[in-house]
């Protein structure tokens, strides 16, 4: 597949790096879990840039470029889902959106005019009121909340249900391989800055291979994203989620590793990352949901 961008592709990077480059710092006083950017949606909203899929010069592989790299930002916000999966909707909806799956607690749930409710093979879509959901404390690093009653909930067909799934996984890729690359590239930061034994530790040939087999898991991450998303394959996008929570799995230790103690206090950013990536692991039945999807869609699939 041809990575290269085109002109107008290369534009909306470049502009969506500018705006990033606003929000590209913690503020000095919090020492919370979530870091809501409020800030952040408003600008991408008044920019126009939950639409970008829609735009034939971009299309669905800008959405995942953007979604990527906004989830560099230490600030939290609804980005993926409504850059990739609201367009492939057959209806139009209001954002910001989240997923409820299976009953459990959700992110973004508390502000969320739309919500997909995922109930085993069923997917549908309801649109909660304010006294229908309250808040969660939770160390995930989002905003959390679950619903407080039942909704009315109106179900997709299968076949839209089947690509609604798909678009999940590409956001889902998308947006683990931002937070992987902000979690590696905080590391590297440390690793630096940080002495011992009289030399920085990043000197040290032991962690530089855990680190550069990091940097490859995050390479990889990335550019099944973008092949899910150009392709919008049901297949690619199960291979795109897999990895991401596989290399996850393995990244999130390693760099927690790497930080020491330092790595489990609000002081360091990197919980703003890798506690973020903890809750995407659970998503569309983890690791075990993602393998039976790359089992039907891409070992299953008939020539």
């Amino acid at each position: 597949m041809d990575f290269r961008l085109t002109p107008d592709q290369e534009s909306l990077v470049e502009a969506i790096d500018k705006l990033a480059l606003q929000f590209q710092q913690k503020p000095t006083e919090f020492h919370g879990f979530a870091l809501v950017g409020d800030d952040l949606e408003r600008e991408l909203d008044e920019g126009g840039y939950f639409d970008i899929a829609q735009v034939p010069e971009l299309g669905p592989l800008a959405a995942a470029l953007a979604v990527e790299r906004l989830a560099r930002l230490p600030f939290a916000s609804e980005f993926a889902l409504s850059m990739l999966v609201r367009p492939q909707l057959s209806i139009q909806v209001p954002r910001p959106l989240t997923i409820v799956e299976n009953g459990r607690p959700a992110r973004f749930l508390t502000t969320a005019k739309t919500v997909l409710v995922i109930e085993g093979d069923s997917v549908g879509i309801a649109h909660p009121s304010v006294d229908a959901v309250e808040p969660v404390e939770s160390i995930y690093a989002y905003p959390m909340g679950r619903l407080t009653r039942t909704l009315d909930v109106e179900r997709l067909s299968d076949a839209d249900a089947a690509n609604v799934r798909t678009w999940i996984r590409v956001a889902l890729a998308a947006e683990a391989s931002g937070l992987l690359k902000a979690s590696l590239d905080s590391t590297v930061e440390h690793l630096t800055l940080r002495k011992q034994f009289g030399r920085p530790l990043g000197t040290f040939q032991a962690l530089r291979h855990r680190m550069a087999e990091c940097a490859v898991l995050v390479g990889g991450v990335r550019w099944l994203a973008l092949k899910a998303a150009g392709t919008g394959d049901a297949g690619d996008a199960a291979l795109a989620a897999s990895h991401a929570q596989e290399s996850a799995t393995r990244i999130v230790y390693e760099v927690h590793q790497m930080f020491g103690a330092m790595g489990m206090t609000l002081e360091a950013s990197l919980h703003l990352w890798t506690y973020r990536l903890k809750l995407l692991l659970s998503e569309l039945g983890g690791r075990g949901g993602q393998a039976e999807a790359v089992a039907k869609y891409v070992f299953d699939k008939k020539e």
